[in-house]
């Protein structure tokens, strides 16, 4: 016998979690198969249990700051490595949860098995045999961990393993300063951990803009050390791990390895597709609907490396459930980009970086937060924004920032470019003071300096283009 459905799913992350909750509105023919764990990577070894260690080591960085600020006693402050990891697990517990019901309440149409296409219809799992209608590929990604470094055993660990530490040595070395190793290597500077970093790049947490991530790297150097351009390689110590590059020699207790992630499509039988595969071993694919040439397969969230990240994912499992049951309609537009790093100061992007900006045509605005008035009365003066906008018609295009609080204004900055608003137009927006926030306003004013605009009227809107709440 040989199993019907409408909708395969294939993983249950974040992607197939809401590819079936829309495929779910349209019709109740839809089919979970999940290999590994369930529940999403944010939740289990992302954005989730990381941002719980990070509130706690941002928290117990201040104490410096208190003291010179006239708070005494936090001297006496200490960190028990332990409990502060088993803080961090029981808050990713809490978070795991709701995903493992959503499995569970399928009942029979959740299968936990290791699928494998026999052709772009048909699957095979646990022996039994599944004609898809549309397949909904959403496997998911893992940490890269190079074949040499495994031989050192558990003193290497990466983002899936790094929360299952009880009591971490106090010596880190860090590979890799994407924003999981940045975020990672200063939560840990920031608990007393001695943090050696390695980078190959001269950039870190993403940030492509020189000295929005110069910015950066002041800060995180003030806090462990830095090295970059290095080919980190690791080597067995008398107790330890010896890390070499760029130079420089350490032995450390452990390693938090930090090296990207590769798509999990090993078994899947993706050759059996007939169509053409990527250099990672992923089909093409059309990155506006998600398809798979004229196949009824589908390819949603981190597996799909357009945008790795939460939100990212979530959108293009309705994206894929959607095309999978509405095959005839227009595609669906992709949100405006952002992606924030949770340093201290905040760290990211919001529409074009300054490496997809076109060669001609674009004005910068700066701010730098050094300076900035709320920023100094917090100790938190550290950072530097940058704004690009169109220099035709003053459209907002893009930012890179490091900044205090800077996931609230990657967000301001995103539903701006999302609505296309010029600078001039975000000028006659209110600010309020004293507020982070205003190094904004700043950045603007830099813009529009640059774009050579001359102010006509005072930045208000004129009363006919006011709210209707004002015309009473």
């Amino acid at each position: 016998m040989t199993r019907q459905a409408k909708v395969v799913i294939l993983g249950a992350g974040t992607a197939g979690l809401t590819a079936l909750k829309e495929a779910q509105r349209y019709t109740d023919d839809v089919l979970l198969i999940n290999a590994g764990h369930y529940g999403t990577t944010c939740a289990r070894v992302g954005c989730m249990p990381s941002k719980a260690l990070l509130e706690v080591a941002h928290a117990f960085g201040r104490r410096h700051w208190l003291a010179a600020s006239g708070i005494c006693g936090v001297e006496k402050l200490e960190v028990d490595r332990t409990a502060v990891m088993a803080h961090v697990r029981e808050l990713r517990d809490r978070f795991v949860a709701g995903p493992i019901g959503t499995a569970q309440s399928l009942g029979e149409n959740s299968i936990h098995g290791h699928p494998r296409f026999l052709d772009s219809t048909t699957l095979e799992v646990n022996g039994e045999r599944i004609q898809a209608k549309s397949v909904v590929i959403a496997t998911g990604t893992r940490p890269n961990l190079p074949e040499a470094w495994r031989s050192l055993g558990d003193r290497v660990v990466t983002s899936d393993n790094v929360f299952e530490l009880e009591a971490p040595g106090r010596r880190l070395g860090v590979v890799g300063l994407g924003p999981i190793g940045v975020e990672l290597g200063q939560a840990f500077a920031q608990l007393g951990f001695e943090v050696h970093a390695f980078t190959r790049g001269s950039s870190v947490a993403g940030l492509s803009d020189p000295e929005v991530n110069a910015s950066l790297l002041n800060v995180l150097k003030d806090q462990m050390t830095v090295t970059t351009g290095a080919d980190a390689t690791l080597g067995q110590g008398d107790e330890s791990v010896k890390i070499s590059g760029g130079g420089k020699e350490v032995e450390v207790d452990w390693v938090l390895a930090s090296l990207g992630r590769r798509p999990n499509i090993e078994g899947l039988g993706l050759e059996n597709l007939g169509v053409e595969l990527d250099k990672r071993g992923v089909p093409l694919f059309d990155s506006s609907t998600l398809r798979v040439g004229d196949l009824e397969v589908f390819i949603a969230g981190d597996i799909s490396g357009l945008r790795p990240l939460l939100h990212e994912a979530a959108d293009e499992g309705r994206i894929a459930a959607y095309h999978a049951l509405h095959p005839e309609a227009a595609c669906l537009k992709r949100r405006t980009p952002q992606a924030i790093v949770f340093t201290e100061p905040g760290a990211g992007y919001a529409g074009l970086t300054r490496a997809e900006l076109p060669a001609n045509g674009v004005v910068t605005g700066t701010a730098d937060f050094t300076r900035q008035a709320r920023a100094l009365m917090a100790g938190r003066n550290a950072g530097c924004l940058k704004l690009y906008a169109n220099e035709s018609d003053g459209r907002l295009l893009g930012a890179e920032v490091v900044a205090p609080d800077a996931e609230h204004l990657l967000h301001l900055l995103a539903w701006s470019i999302q609505q296309n608003l010029s600078v001039s137009q975000l000028l006659e927006m209110p600010f309020y003071h004293p507020t982070v926030e205003e190094g904004l306003r700043s950045a603007l004013q830099s813009a529009r300096r640059e774009l050579g605009v001359r102010r006509t009227q005072p930045d208000l809107p004129l009363c006919h283009e006011a709210a209707d709440w004002a015309l009473g």
